[in-house]
Formats: C-alpha cells, structure tokens, sequence
C-alpha cells in the first residue's frame, strides 16, 4: 500500500514551500513585524498568481478543485515560513463552507478569493464558550435575519470584506451565515494576538441579513466547518513545530558548549528525542484525519485526536526548543520565539488541549463512530 505523495502534491508542496520561503525568511520577517504592517499583501497577490490560493476552489469558480490533503500541503508550507497571509483564515475559515453549503450568489465571490482579489474569514470564536455553541443569535424577521452577538478573535476581522458567522437561531439551531463586514449594525475592533496576527472583536448589532444570508446544511455546516479547521488547523500547526524542531537541532549541532556540541549532551538529546516523536505523532495523527475527510468519512474522533495532537504537540516542541536554544529562546526577535508564539496562538486556537481531549473522551464513550486504527483500508 502506497502512502506517499502523487507527483502532483509534491510539486504543489515543493511551489509552496519555495514561494513562501523566498518572500518570508527570517530577515524579511524581522523587516516586516518592524513596518507596521497587518499582513503582507505582496506576497498574497504572488501566491494568487502561483494558482496556490484556488487549490481547493471548484473549476466552476476558477479553481483547481483539489482536496483537503492539498490544502494541508499548503498549510504546512505556511507553518514552516510563518509568512504574514491570511491562508487559513481565507481558504479554511471563509471558502471552504461557501464552496461546500453556499448559494449560487455567495459561492461566486470564490472566484475573487483565488485571484486574490478578496478576504474571507470567519467569527466563530465567543470568550468562555466552546465554537460548537454560539451565543450569538439570528432571529427570523419578516423574510430574513436580525443577528445579534460579540466574536472575538476574528482572523483577520478588520481585513476581510465578508465574514462567515455562527449564530443560534430560532428555528434551527446554530447555524453559519455569510455578513458583509461593512453591513448596518456591525463593527469591528482590532484586536492584538500573540502571534502578531490581525484578529479582531466584531459585534453584531441588530444587524439585518436578507434570506440568502444563511448558509444551508440543516444545522450541519457548523460542526462540518470545525472538523474541517480542526484538522487544517493541525497541518498548519505541523508546520510550525516541525521547522521550529528542525533549527534546534541544527543550532545544537553547531553551538558548542566546554568544548563540545550541545548535541552531544544526553539530555539535549533526549529531549529533542522526545520532540520528535510529538512531531511524528501529530503527522499521524493529522494524515489519518484528513485522509478521512477528503474521503467523505465523517470521523469526529479522530478529528478531535488530531487537534489533541495538535495543541499539546505544539506546546512540548516549542517549549523543548527554546530551552536547547538558551537565552536566544527568549530573545523576541530570534526566529524560535516566533515560532514558538505561533504554535501558542494555534494551540489555543478552537479548544486548547484539555477541552480537546475531554470532547475526545465523551465521543468515545458515546461510540457513534468506531475510532479505528490506521489500517482499516486507508
């Protein structure tokens, strides 16, 4: 049985990678974060014109019409160049439940998306209550919607001309609907993060919205979108932590410490040893869920395995890195510790750990869906 890459996704991986790494080294980064700038809209309009932003987008929007495995790819691509683009929020967050439970009108603006002519994001993020049950709320008036509610956290909130948000409503329980950042009612407010990502808090005030407004999926598209960001979530994050364990080991292999590497030291060792099998075990865990997927196996526990791995891997490597790296680990602007901020942000990012792994076990015990081993045909 094959697991490798078709020679397609390799060379999607390989463009990603060049692309990202040519335009987000580590001195273009250090320029940009001392610029003042939100995001790097150079490097967007490059990877638009690359094609890699409509990977994922249907031929009928002029795109590629690939997977999520493709997708994945990118993401990872991004996680290991921390480049100032809004991947994940744009093609995860905002296109992916357009394309999937959109109307006619709402999966036209995909389009604009690949060109890179248009930001998408999503609100989905309320403090002190899981995604899965927003407070937020869309009530019926005459043939449309009233919503009202507080998001925080929106990536890139003040950047994007449409956000996807999740609301109660009073018919049918939560479900997304599409809002024009610029619509009577809404405002938005910067917010900072810890990674240096543009996010914002945007309240809905009475804020009306046509019929067409509301994404279809019969209550569906909510938990459809969260497995999708959970798992795309956890490429990105493999990314980051996967870069971040690939510099220590080279810098303990070069530092030298009573005339000897760093490397050398049992300990250095085991503990990179360790970071390692975090690393691989997120890998597996993420390829496993996002075979499923893209396969059309709705898996909710191994989508919440997968953020598990997610969120604790990222935690243990990028802490394990910056103790071998010293001092340098918390000099701000030394490569690992943005690094190390990134994985922060992800790790917290839908359910930090122990949510994760409390939601993993409930599923479990409620065993709607075997959680099974690799080899059951994938």
């Amino acid at each position: 049985m094959d697991f490798s890459y078709s020679p397609e996704q390799q060379g999607l991986r390989e463009l990603a990678t060049r692309l990202l790494g040519e335009h987000a080294g580590d001195d273009a980064r250090r320029a940009f974060a001392r610029s003042g700038r939100t995001w790097d809209e150079g490097l967007w309009g490059k990877l638009a014109d690359a094609g890699l932003l409509a990977i994922a987008i249907d031929d009928a929007q002029g795109g590629a019409g690939l997977g999520l495995t493709e997708l994945g790819l990118l993401l990872e691509a991004h996680g290991r160049s921390l480049a100032s683009v809004p991947l994940f929020a744009a093609l995860v967050l905002g296109a992916l439940p357009l394309q999937r439970f959109g109307t006619g009108e709402q999966r036209a603006l995909l389009s604009q998306v690949g060109r890179g002519e248009l930001i998408l994001s999503a609100a989905l993020t309320e403090t002190g209550e899981p995604p899965e049950a927003p407070r937020a709320r869309a009530v019926t008036h005459g043939d449309g919607w009233r919503l009202h509610g507080l998001k925080d956290c929106v990536p890139y909130g003040a950047q994007a001309r449409h956000l996807v948000v999740a609301a109660q409503t009073d018919t049918r329980g939560p479900g997304l609907f599409l809002v024009a950042t610029d619509a009577p009612g809404v405002s938005v407010t910067a917010e900072t993060s810890t990674s240096g990502e543009p996010q914002a808090q945007v309240r809905f005030q009475d804020t009306p919205l046509p019929p067409g407004a509301a994404l279809t999926g019969d209550g569906q598209a909510l938990p459809w979108l969260l497995s999708r960001a959970r798992v795309l979530l956890a490429a990105w994050q493999l990314g980051v932590i996967a870069e971040a364990l690939r510099r220590a080991s080279a810098y303990v292999t070069e530092r030298r410490q009573f005339g000897r590497p760093v490397g050398s030291f049992q300990a250095v060792q085991h503990r990179l040893a360790d970071a390692f099998i975090d690393v691989e075990a997120l890998r597996s865990a993420y390829l496993r869920a996002v075979w499923a997927l893209d396969a059309g196996r709705e898996v909710p526990e191994e989508v919440l395995a997968a953020h598990y791995w997610m969120a604790e891997a990222g935690h243990r490597v990028t802490h394990a890195v910056q103790h071998v790296h010293g001092g340098l680990g918390a000099d701000l602007e030394y490569p690992v510790h943005a690094y190390f901020l990134r994985a922060r942000q992800n790790e917290l990012c839908l359910g930090g750990a122990s949510a994760t792994l409390a939601g993993l076990g409930a599923a479990l015990a409620r065993g709607s869906v075997p959680f099974t081993a690799l080899g059951d045909g994938a």
